[in-house]
């Protein structure tokens, strides 16, 4: 399979993951790091798979399932705000369990998402925005060779304070 690893795989969303995207979507708890603020409708969920066939050139994004090697799906990675012309786009992930974190998918999914951005889509660079309190997540991209290009002050709002956004970029070299 193209897009494996040692312990996880990519593939496509289909349809069938309406109940595993249902829940991630709804999980209050990453709602700050996805931008999200409201709930999702299982309609809407299934109508969103059923066109995530779609270009990635047409929508302008990209997710793919992050499955072990049982074939269960365990989390998400995206391109988003895909720009061919300029050659870069936005990137983040998420494992939907604490079960199945720190045990190396983010670091071998985020990583076969950047050889596929990078070999197949011919992007110049990634970036990802992550809270400035987001540890695990800027210890998983600076891993993988993201590097700090700025931060925005008081960038996402949270029931009672802002946080600071820090914009990571990896540069294909």
């Amino acid at each position: 399979m193209m897009l494996q690893s040692q312990h996880c795989f990519l593939r496509a969303v289909d349809p069938e993951d309406v109940e595993f995207i249902y829940r991630l979507e709804n999980n209050s708890e990453l709602w700050e790091v996805g931008n999200t603020w409201t709930p999702f409708s299982k309609y809407t969920i299934r109508e969103y798979l059923e066109n995530a066939h779609r270009d990635i050139y047409e929508v302008k994004q990209l997710r793919l399932a992050i499955c072990n090697l049982k074939e269960e799906i365990i989390g998400v990675v995206d391109l988003y705000d895909f720009d061919p012309y300029h050659k870069r786009a936005g990137v983040g992930i998420v494992i939907s369990q604490h079960a199945d974190r720190q045990k190396g998918y983010a670091s071998e999914g985020l990583q076969l998402m950047i050889d596929y951005a990078f070999k197949h889509l011919r992007l110049h660079q990634l970036y990802a925005g992550i809270t400035e309190d987001n540890k695990a997540s800027r210890k998983l991209f600076e891993k993988l060779r993201f590097r700090e290009s700025g931060i925005k002050k008081d960038w996402i709002a949270t029931e009672t304070s802002y946080k600071n956004e820090i914009t990571y970029q990896l540069i294909n070299e």
